[in-house]
């Protein structure tokens, strides 16, 4: 005979044979399991996310980190793939609540940036997308200032030095995501170089994740602007 917490376990987790999936986690966070794809096959990808939608089909489920084939796969499943951040969506995005400023320093930074830009607006925040500010033409930062200040949350996304968190953490008093890349020469240490420099940022309230880490940074921005809001 089967215990009501033996039910209530298989209802709250999908086994795949490969994946546990957990079905329970927006239930418990407010936010579903997202497919980390790297590291997974193309089909192992799209099974989980299939599984995923099937639980939450009110509202978008990820997958982060694809190769062209699982994106391909996602494709066939319906999910809008964007091909620079290497991402899928599958669902509809929940209605904003509270924005992000998403920064980025340069080009370069753009799929780290747009990661972490769909997965704000995956976890139900809306997005500011702003590109190609770095503090080689402080010109360009000065401008949108008001766009920093009008966010609830920022995310700057940076490499080479790394130095823009602390800029942009020195102009508005906005809570800020730093996120380096491994963008930059061979000094830069694929992002090494950039993180140190964030973790070391003498700007106040200025937060950084892992290197290249945008989904990261994403979930924590879209979080505090959601709880911004309801306050």
């Amino acid at each position: 005979m089967t215990d009501r917490s033996d039910e209530q376990h298989e209802q709250a987790t999908a086994d795949l044979g490969f994946a546990r999936v957990d079905l329970d986690r927006a239930h418990r966070t407010g936010d579903p399991e997202v497919v980390y794809g790297a590291g997974k096959s193309p089909v192992q990808v799209a099974e989980i996310l299939a599984t995923l939608h099937a639980a939450h089909p009110e509202r978008a489920v990820l997958a982060t980190r694809l190769s062209e084939e699982a994106q391909a796969l996602c494709v066939d499943l319906g999910a809008q793939v964007d091909r620079t951040a290497r991402t899928a969506v599958l669902g509809p995005l929940p209605a904003p609540r509270g924005t992000v400023a998403v920064v980025a320093a340069g080009t370069s930074d753009a799929p780290v940036a747009l990661e972490a830009a769909l997965t704000v607006q995956v976890h139900g925040a809306a997005v500011d997308l702003i590109t190609d500010v770095g503090v080689a033409g402080l010109h360009r930062l000065l401008a949108v200032r008001d766009r920093l200040e009008a966010a609830d949350c920022l995310v700057v996304v940076a490499g080479m030095e790394g130095a823009l968190p602390s800029v942009v953490g020195g102009l508005v008093g906005v809570p800020l995501v730093a996120v380096p890349t491994s963008v930059g020469y061979g000094a830069s240490l694929g992002g090494v170089a950039a993180l140190l420099a964030m973790l070391n940022s003498c700007a106040p309230g200025v937060t950084v994740v892992n290197i290249d880490n945008g989904y990261g940074a994403g979930v924590a921005a879209a979080r505090i602007a959601r709880q911004s809001v309801q306050r």
